[in-house]
């Protein structure tokens, strides 16, 4: 017998023999609420009915997802591989069904989607590299402030970085820069 059945069944019997509920309330913590709760079920099914029920609601009224859309959705994921968010604009666009990425989401991980396959790879990382130094060097401007310029220049050879600030951006603070 559980723990809690057999407190539950304490409580009952001390309420029978005592036959005042104020007391066994007091005495036990318990509201009469649910002293007269656990009584009425003792009364009607004996021991069996000191089991705590199932909180879990008989049906889902409220719930979005139907098994009607949930194999829409699969359908949709089996046809043409889409993701999620994918999935979520031809349902509104094709058959005037809104629902959120995340619903959509927790279908296909309920019946286990095979991951996508991505066709798409980023390509390695290319560096520009040249053998002697000063043969190939990038510069670039950049606005920092209202009235400040980073001129930066970097050698392909060495990857040494030059950098200076100057008030404006012109073809004679570049030529110096250069210098």
């Amino acid at each position: 017998m559980e723990k809690e059945v057999r407190q539950r069944l304490q409580w009952v019997k001390l309420c029978e023999e005592s036959g005042d509920a104020g007391f066994v309330c007091r005495r036990c913590g318990i509201s009469r609420p649910t002293l007269r709760k656990w009584w009425k079920r003792y009364q009607a099914q004996g021991i069996d009915g000191l089991e705590g029920l199932s909180r879990r609601p008989h049906s889902s009224p409220s719930a979005k997802i139907g098994p009607d859309y949930e194999k829409l959705i699969l359908e949709i994921r089996g046809e043409r591989n889409l993701g999620a968010r994918r999935i979520q604009s031809e349902l509104r666009r094709l058959h005037e069904i809104s629902l959120s990425v995340a619903s959509i989401h927790k279908v296909l991980c309920r019946h286990q989607a095979k991951p996508l396959v991505s066709y798409h790879r980023k390509k390695d990382f290319t560096r520009y590299q040249r053998s002697i130094p000063g043969e190939r060097v990038q510069m670039d401007t950049c606005k920092i402030a209202p009235g400040l310029y980073q001129y930066t220049a970097v050698d392909d050879c060495t990857r040494y970085r030059v950098l200076r600030v100057y008030a404006r951006r012109t073809a004679s603070n570049t030529l110096d820069f250069l210098d």
